[in-house]
């Protein structure tokens, strides 16, 4: 179950610089474990030390907002693509 996984800028020293790589999994939360396990470091970028998505950072699959579907165990359909987003402050 193959999907993309879109990377923002500022993650891609992990993937080789590449803005979109592919990974695996049935929810985002399979998907993120085998990306972490593609490219270590990055899991520790999206979720915290209790494991849930940093305050700071959204994450779409397809152009749903996981926080306001199941989080973590949003379903990862075959060829969604998923959307890392660092969210952006100013003022």
């Amino acid at each position: 179950m193959s999907v993309s996984v879109r990377i923002p800028t500022i993650l891609r020293t992990y993937t080789g610089g590449n803005a979109e790589v592919s990974s695996e999994g049935a929810t985002l939360r399979d998907v993120l474990a085998k990306l972490d396990s593609d490219y270590p470091g990055i899991g520790a970028r999206i979720l915290d030390e209790s494991g849930k998505i940093r305050r700071f950072v959204n994450v779409y699959v397809g152009e749903e907002d996981v926080r306001f579907a199941e989080g973590l165990d949003t379903p990862a359909p075959a060829g969604t693509q998923i959307s890392i987003i660092p969210a952006v402050a100013g003022g």
